[in-house]
């Protein structure tokens, strides 16, 4: 196919089905529950086949479908918070936070268990959602999805350097904030910071 040939909708499910179980596998990582991963699959493929003209053939659909699924998963993450802060601020009776919130109690068998869980796992959110978009989606895509540099540079459109740069960063801001909890909760003493 010339490279300046327009991508027909069966050209796309020949080229972007190929990927359907590593797409699924990022999105395990990045939902956390394979429910949720289908569905996110799903969307990425949908808004690829929407979007078809926009791809350019001969470059990396692997690369390109990632890039929706990222921004799709960013875009939906924000949607659901702001939905949280809407419930929790209109006083929601049906404990919004405890709905939406990213440990799930009954899946635990014991209470001990369930806080435990729940507790580090709304720190964990908590810290990665307070980190600068720009360096949480390289963070989230090297350190949850396992993708190299140069997959990465290929999915966020910039430079190797700047993606090198920037999971350095992210991972700096995830260390402090959770380096902070850490010492609020005696997990480590307050004189022993951790190592850089």
């Amino acid at each position: 196919m010339p490279l300046d040939a327009a991508l027909t909708p069966d050209r796309f499910a020949d080229l972007a089905l190929p990927h359907r179980q590593t797409l699924f596998a990022g999105a395990v990582r990045l939902t956390r529950n394979e429910g949720d991963a289908e569905d996110l699959v799903q969307e990425t493929l949908l808004k690829g086949l929407a979007n078809i003209d926009k791809f350019q053939v001969g470059t990396n659909m692997r690369a390109w479908l990632f890039r929706i699924m990222t921004n799709t998963f960013i875009n939906g993450y924000r949607r659901k918070r702001k939905e949280r802060e809407i419930l929790d601020r209109e006083g929601s009776h049906l404990g919004a936070s405890r709905l939406y919130g990213p440990g799930r109690v009954w899946a635990h068998r014991n209470p001990e268990g369930a806080y435990v869980s729940g507790a580090l796992s709304r720190t964990v959110v908590g810290a990665i959602e307070q980190v600068p978009e720009k360096f949480r989606v390289v963070v989230l895509l090297a350190d949850l999805m396992d993708f190299s540099y140069a997959e990465i540079a290929e999915i966020v459109g910039c430079p190797v350097g700047t993606v090198m740069s920037r999971l350095f960063r992210g991972r700096q801001h995830l260390r402090r904030r959770l380096e902070t909890y850490a010492v609020e909760h005696h997990i480590l003493p307050a004189a022993v910071p951790m190592a850089a």
